[in-house]
């Protein structure tokens, strides 16, 4: 099974692939990792990754078409992958369609605005050790302080409300030209190669966004 996961941040999008991805037994190819597997790997075209990135530059479609193709081309996607972060442009998911690579699901985790913004800026974190809390949906037993060590807890840059309204319209900007595309292939790629469109309720708990996913897949 080919699966393409869209979702905002905030969504639960990495939780849920890694549900999708056991379930399925097929591999998580996120755009985070890639690139980190490019550069480890020391390949030319990881090298050329690593300078870019520490330039501070955001890498091409190009570089990331090629990566992709790499990644997929190994054995373990033979029997199906989940795309997390790729495509980001119409380019890039116009080169999976040229190189013959369809999707059978495209999933789209659908939270509101206000909902993302209230599940990022709830986030605090003990600079130290990492422990990780939200202001709402996992308190410290002191306010603001981590249980361990009473260490006061940070609100991370891009947890800050001002920083995820930015994320949030770089992701619209960029996805909803995507889910048209997709959409679009989908009707005059029907016939040969079907590809579903579902559009989940991405409100509540991990388990029921889930099972709500589950749900419109096929039993494995």
């Amino acid at each position: 099974m080919r699966i393409l996961l869209f979702g905002c941040p905030g969504a639960g999008k990495g939780t849920q692939a890694t549900f999708i991805a056991t379930r399925y037994h097929i591999p998580h190819i996120s755009t985070g990792n890639m690139l980190r597997e490019a550069i480890t790997s020391g390949t030319p075209l990881g090298k050329q990754v690593k300078e870019i990135i520490d330039a501070g530059r955001l890498v091409s479609d190009d570089i990331m078409i090629q990566l992709i193709q790499q990644r997929l081309s190994l054995t373990d996607c033979a029997d199906g992958f989940l795309l997390d972060g790729f495509p980001r442009t119409i380019p890039q998911a116009q080169a999976l369609l040229n190189q013959h690579i369809y999707m059978d699901y495209l999933i789209n985790i659908a939270v509101s605005e206000k909902e993302v913004i209230r599940r990022i800026s709830g986030r605090r974190v003990d600079p130290e050790s990492g422990r990780s809390y939200h202001v709402e949906f996992n308190p410290p037993k002191i306010p603001d302080h981590d249980d361990i060590s009473g260490k006061r807890l940070i609100q991370r840059e891009d947890d800050k409300e001002e920083t995820v309204r930015h994320r949030l319209v770089v992701y619209y900007e960029q996805t909803k030209p995507l889910l048209d595309f997709y959409q679009a292939a989908a009707t005059t790629l029907l016939a040969q190669h079907p590809m579903h469109y579902l559009e989940v309720n991405g409100y509540g708990g991990v388990e029921e966004v889930r099972d709500r996913i589950f749900a419109e897949l096929p039993v494995e």
